[in-house]
C-alpha cells in the first residue's frame, strides 16, 4: 500500500514577521504509524524540497517519542528534505492521503488547486483522506461531485476556536478551522482542549490537535485494511 503525506510550504505567520510551517509531532507520529505498518510513504508539498518546520513544535516541551525517533532517523530526514512537488502527483497511484497540520496549511494548502483536486479525486475513488489539527482546513474548498462541500453533513473535528485562542493566534490566522467547517455545514465535534480526539465519517478521518496525530493515522489505517 502507498500513502501520500502532504505538508505545507508556507513559512510566514501572517503579518507578524514570525515563522510557521508544519508541526513536527503531526508529521512524525503518523509517519511512523504508517511505516511500522509496512506502508510505502511518499512525502509531497506545494513547492517540493524541505518543508518549513514551525519552530514552536521544535521546542523541548513539544517533543514526543516519535519526534525523538525522527531525529535519529536519517532516512526519514532525507525523505522530508526532498518532498516531491504536489503538482506532479498522480492520485491514482495512492491508496490514501494524510495531511499533518501546523498553521502553514491554512495559507497554502487550503487554497492550492492541486491539493483540492487530489482530495476530490481520492474521495471520488472511495479512498481514505486524513487530516489532523489545522489540516482539516485544507478541506474548505473541496467539493463532492455534485458541487456541495465535501464536509457538509459529515462529523468532523480539528483545531478548536478555544485552542487557537489559547495559542494567541485567533486574529492572525486567515480563518478559524472550527468556524470554517461549521460554515460549510459540517457537524463539528470536539473534546477538551489538547485532548486526544478523532472522528471517522465514511472515508474521511479528522483529528483535533497534535495529541491526536497518531490516533488519526491509526484510524486511517483501519480504513485501508477494511
Amino acid at each position: 500500500m502507498k500513502v501520500l503525506m502532504v505538508l505545507t510550504s508556507h513559512d510566514r505567520l501572517g503579518d507578524t514577521g514570525k515563522p510557521t510551517g508544519f508541526w513536527l509531532e503531526e508529521f512524525a507520529a503518523p509517519y511512523y504509524v504508517f511505516k511500522d505498518a509496512g506502508i510505502n510513504v511518499v512525502l509531497a508539498s506545494p513547492l517540493g524540497g524541505q518543508p518549513p518546520l514551525d519552530p514552536v513544535s521544535d521546542r523541548p516541551d513539544a517533543q514526543t517519542v516519535d519526534t525523538d525517533r525522527f531525529r535519529q532517523d536519517s532516512a526519514a530526514q532525507q525523505a522530508l528534505a526532498n518532498t516531491v512537488k504536489l503538482e506532479t502527483i498522480d492520485s491514482s497511484k495512492y491508496d490514501a492521503v494524510f495531511y499533518p497540520g501546523g498553521h502553514g496549511p491554512l495559507w497554502d494548502l487550503a487554497e492550492d488547486k492541486y491539493s483540492i483536486a487530489l482530495i476530490e479525486n481520492l474521495c471520488a475513488s472511495g479512498k481514505p483522506v486524513g487530516a489532523v489539527c489545522h489540516a482539516p482546513g485544507v478541506l474548505r474548498h473541496v467539493k463532492n461531485a455534485d458541487g456541495t462541500p465535501l464536509v457538509a453533513g459529515k462529523r468532523v473535528t480539528g483545531f478548536t476556536n478555544s485552542e487557537e485562542q489559547a495559542v494567541g493566534l485567533t486574529d492572525v490566522v486567515p480563518f478559524l478551522v472550527e468556524d470554517q467547517l461549521k460554515q460549510l455545514g459540517a457537524q463539528f465535534e470536539r473534546t477538551d482542549d489538547w485532548g486526544v480526539y478523532t472522528l471517522t465519517d465514511g472515508h474521511l478521518v479528522t483529528g483535533q490537535n497534535p495529541a491526536s496525530s497518531a490516533a488519526a493515522a491509526e484510524a486511517l489505517l483501519k480504513l485501508l485494511h477494511r
